[in-house]
């Protein structure tokens, strides 16, 4: 039996998922009612009634209960299907960034639930139109703009939840800083110098509240950006390069190397 790209179903008292769903499928679960309870990378969360839930394919998702009175609506896409219809992400990473490590949402403004409900409904039904004439064509585009709608609803969660750069403690704010500047902003110095403090200093703050250096913390919120972008298939490196304001595509592919011990090239090789 053919896989379906596109699985849309509700759930009552609990849910139903195809076999090693999470190998193969991308998941959105909205809650109605009750109480859905998992472990996410080793966290214990919850989601109730007016929340939404999204695992990344491949995500590490276990111990997944239901309360009695549990009801959803969950859409399971492909993450084949997905991943080659993305639009342009980069606006986006810190968002993308956010829900790979927080899958629970919640909506904050009703009108959020509804366009999350009616997103996934369109979505099916237009990969039922088999018949279309140009029914390739119209899939790819509907792809494109479910994950648009889906990404304007996280952003402005996102941005409503956001902390503001003047709040909190110095390493609290270069952290803030770091999410905004990374991708072309590497320096210890450049975010030393916007809390007008000196890198060495920064240094110490950083060590002395998680135990890491800042220009650590500044790889590792890099090389998750990285990740991101070099998974998507319709940015090329010379993009990347330039995206990141590299002066050439040489120095680029030697940072990455670096970093993620494999060349941009390398990386997408595995990937295929």
């Amino acid at each position: 039996m053919k896989k379906q790209k596109v699985l849309l179903f509700e759930g009552s008292g609990g849910v139903q998922f195809p076999e090693n769903f999470l190998e193969t499928y991308h998941t959105h679960i909205y809650c109605h009612s009750g109480e859905i309870s998992f472990i996410f990378k080793g966290r214990q969360l919850k989601a109730s009634a007016g929340e939404f839930v999204f695992w990344y394919a491949h995500s590490v998702v276990s111990h997944i209960s239901f309360t009695k009175n549990f009801t959803a609506t969950v859409l399971l896409v492909d993450e084949e299907f997905l991943n080659s219809n993305l639009p342009d992400i980069s606006w986006s990473i810190d968002v993308l960034i956010h829900t790979r490590d927080h899958p629970v949402l919640h909506f904050n403004e009703q009108k959020n639930k509804q366009k999350v409900l009616s997103n996934f409904q369109l979505l099916y039904d237009k990969l039922q139109e088999k018949d279309h004439t140009f029914y390739t064509e119209l899939t790819k585009t509907q792809m494109h703009l479910f994950t648009l709608e889906m990404w304007h609803v996280f952003a402005a969660e996102f941005d409503r939840n956001k902390r503001t750069p003047q709040s909190g403690s110095i390493y609290d704010r270069f952290i803030h800083l770091v999410q905004d500047y990374c991708m072309t902003e590497r320096e210890v110095k450049f975010y030393a110098d916007k809390l007008f403090i000196t890198p060495k200093h920064l240094n110490f703050v950083c060590k002395q509240n998680t135990g890491i250096t800042a220009s650590e913390w500044i790889q590792r919120f890099v090389k998750e950006r990285l990740i991101v972008l070099l998974e998507n298939q319709n940015l090329s490196i010379a993009e990347l390069a330039d995206m990141m304001e590299f002066s050439s595509r040489s120095f680029f592919t030697r940072y990455v190397k670096k970093l993620l011990g494999l060349t941009p090239s390398e990386y997408r090789s595995r990937l295929e």
